[in-house]
């Protein structure tokens, strides 16, 4: 069970180093995908978002070694995040017929370990339907969130350099 319990942290440290370092320009790519928000990211901003993924992980996968906590919604919340995240890269390469940096562990390991964690979690009785059901709602929901935040503060910016 703790390869598992860690297995979203893992994968999630895998993706980063895809994305930024193995073979990175992440963010170069990013930008040429969805211009119209280029002025809300920032190296800044980068390092914080994925610093955020990294203690959200570590900290799920604490949470799940106490049997009456919420480890396991937490599990599959953050599986439905990084399964999202997987179906950004996959979309975001298919508009820009580019590869996307991330998305090759975003299929292998981002699809794959979501898809069994619902299932092994369900089956075994630790997460009813609803739980994930609501845990696939809010994981799921996050690339949609952080785009309207980043042409929110995108417009904010431009603004901002106008006035």
């Amino acid at each position: 069970m703790s390869l598992l319990n860690w297995s979203l942290a893992i994968a999630a440290a895998i993706h980063i180093s895809e994305e930024f370092a193995f073979p990175g320009d992440f963010k170069t790519w990013y930008l040429a995908y969805k211009p119209e928000i280029a002025r809300s990211v920032s190296n800044r901003f980068l390092v914080f978002i994925n610093t955020v993924l990294m203690v959200f992980s570590i900290t799920v996968a604490l949470a799940m070694y106490f049997p009456n906590g919420n480890g396991v919604a937490a599990w599959l919340t953050l599986a439905a995040l990084l399964f999202s995240n997987a179906i950004f890269h996959i979309v975001g390469a298919v508009r820009t017929r580019q590869y996307s940096p991330g998305m090759i562990s975003g299929i292998v390991l981002y699809i794959p370990l979501a898809i069994y964690g619902f299932l092994h979690f369900v089956r075994s009785g630790q997460a009813s339907i609803g739980t994930a059901f609501f845990a696939l709602l809010i994981g799921g929901s996050y690339h949609f969130i952080a785009y309207l935040n980043h042409r929110r503060r995108a417009s904010s910016v431009s603004t901002e350099a106008a006035a």
